[in-house]
């Protein structure tokens, strides 16, 4: 949602995109902002944050690559900046991640605000400490509380309910010429001049036909099941992130992560803490033996999975009592956790299938059945990983013919048999998978054709859609091309350059391809891939096994 900002906190935004040890990053996060509003001394979020002992000294102790700014700002009262207008403005730089979910926690918060809202330091402050990174738990931890800042904000910003302005709500107003934010009125004074509502109206979020004490009830569920959700899947990112090392997939559950904190903030944290009673809890003495064990890491990725998954199937129900939208946002949360679920496990199962596979070596069906049968054996017997069969010549009778032959030459060996596009005939020969191209059928369609226990590999020429193969539940990717080569034309070659970016955020299986020898492997190995698909500079060579075991022996050198 588009935003506006009043002139103080374009100057805040402005004095953080300034801050010195920013790097060489174009985007604003969520610490710079923080010294930018404490730059603003006279702003109300620099007061709120001065109440709690925040100052630039304590947020340059936290994050020391930032210049200590309380060394370089001038002493005695700032003179009042003089008023900007139009273009002179300060542009608004791009936000970082963190504080694009500080924006959606500030929405999710203020949603019965008029939009679009015009957001004033106090605004940035609520929205930096409502969210779920760094900056936003610091902040908690030294008391900076989103519920009051929130309550603050309405005070200031709604008007009182039992008027006829209920009827229009009036806009939030400017702040006085030259931007300087008039100071927080305090809870005191602010209940003081707004009057009590005579007419016994329900409390801004009580939901109609609820009693207070069932929202006590509802609000304890939510407290509850956000809680499990939360910790689940921290356990899922923690292991995705430590023990697979898996950037892509840490992202993607970080992401999901974030758009929990953002959404649960529809319930607000300070209702549920009133609302939770630990103490009071039957279900706090109960356990069962299967929890306090777990055999394997599957094991523990299994139980948070399962344990999130519950815990957004119990927020999208119980939310349905309080908040519609709530119970629409878990619900799609839900959806998205499915879709990393199978992600992590196909990860998880290509890695453990292909542990040891660094050779795929793609044949055709041979002038002769004899001879395909020669150079499949051989390359079998000379230790070849991967066998796929591809050929765009043969009628499909001769091509399943030579695919059961192939089944049975690698059947009784560690060699795998995969079909090229075809899964109809890799289902019919009984092969380990298949492989499909970017313009053949989808992982899902191809699934569907070889069962569940099939690897289902992927063509890709870019990052996007080695990302998407993973979510799409890609059992192992072909990255490429690297090179020219003599089977398969291509205008462009993504190059070593691909293989980097594969390499440094994909854990899921990946075999480089695309006119790869033996002279030209350094790159490839330089690139961080491990495994390679070759063709030609096998099936061409005078005597391919002996040309598949030299690039095993180079692969094999090459291991960690």
């Amino acid at each position: 949602m588009k935003h506006e900002f009043t002139s103080g906190a374009r100057r805040a935004i402005a004095a953080g995109a300034g801050s010195a040890g920013r790097g060489s990053s174009s985007e604003l996060d969520a610490a710079a902002l923080l010294l930018g509003l404490l730059a603003e001394s006279e702003c109300r979020a620099a007061i709120v944050l001065g109440r709690h002992g925040v100052d630039a000294r304590a947020v340059c102790g936290r994050w020391p690559t930032f210049e200590r700014v309380e060394e370089r700002a001038p002493s005695g009262p700032r003179e009042p900046p003089q008023a900007v207008v139009g273009d002179l403005e300060p542009p608004i730089p791009p936000f970082s991640a963190e504080l694009e979910e500080s924006v959606a926690a500030l929405d999710a918060r203020l949603a019965e605000l008029p939009h679009p809202l015009v957001l004033a330091t106090e605004h940035l402050l609520l929205g930096l400490a409502a969210a779920e990174h760094e900056v936003a738990v610091w902040l908690r931890d030294r008391g900076v509380d989103p519920d009051s800042l929130e309550a603050e904000i309405r005070r200031r910003y709604l008007p009182p309910r039992n008027t006829a302005a209920r009827e229009e709500p009036r806009q939030p107003e400017p702040p006085p010429l030259g931007g300087s934010d008039a100071h927080v009125p305090s809870p005191e004074r602010a209940s003081r001049e707004d009057p009590p509502d005579a007419a016994g109206e329900k409390a801004p979020h009580a939901p109609d036909g609820i009693s207070p004490r069932d929202q006590v009830h509802v609000l304890r569920v939510l407290d509850a099941a956000l809680n499990r959700g939360r910790e689940g899947l921290r356990v899922v990112e923690d292991y995705v992130r430590f023990v697979r090392d898996d950037v892509h997939l840490t992202d993607q559950i970080k992401r999901l992560r974030h758009d929990l904190a953002a959404a649960a903030s529809r319930a607000s944290l300070g209702q549920r803490l009133a609302a939770r009673e630990t103490r009071a809890d039957v279900g706090t003495g109960l356990s069962v033996a299967s929890e306090r064990r777990r055999e394997d890491f599957e094991g523990v990725l299994a139980a948070n999975f399962t344990r999130l998954e519950e815990s957004l199937r119990t927020l999208e129900e119980f939310g349905k009592l309080l908040d519609p939208q709530l119970a629409a946002e878990m619900e799609q949360l839900r959806y998205r956790t499915y879709t990393l679920q199978r992600a992590v496990q196909t990860t998880g199962e290509g890695l453990r299938r292909l542990e040891r596979a660094q050779l795929y070596v793609l044949i055709d069906g041979g002038a002769s059945e004899e001879q395909f049968a020669a150079l499949a054996r051989s390359l079998v017997e000379a230790g070849v990983d991967v066998l796929q069969l591809r050929d765009k010549t043969l009628d499909d009778r001769r091509l399943v013919e030579r695919a059961r032959l192939l089944r049975r030459l690698t059947d009784q060996s560690d060699t795998l048999f995969v079909m090229n596009d075809r899964p109809d005939l890799a289902a019919l020969a009984q092969a380990d998978g298949v492989h499909v191209g970017q313009e053949e059928l989808t992982v899902k369609d191809a699934r569907t054709i070889v069962g569940p226990d099939a690897l289902v590999g992927v063509s890709v020429h870019s990052i996007d859609q080695a990302r998407q193969a993973v979510l799409d539940g890609a059992g192992y990717l072909g990255v490429g091309p690297v090179f020219a080569s003599g089977t398969k034309r291509f205008e462009e070659f993504p190059g070593p350059d691909l293989l980097r970016a594969v390499s440094g955020e994909i854990r899921l299986p990946a075999f480089a391809i695309g006119g790869i020898t033996q002279e030209n492997l350094p790159e490839v190995l330089a690139a961080g891939f491990r495994r390679v698909a070759v063709s030609g500079a096998v099936t061409t060579a005078p005597d391919p096994a002996a040309a598949a075991r030299d690039l095993l022996a180079a692969l094999e050198r090459a291991q960690p």
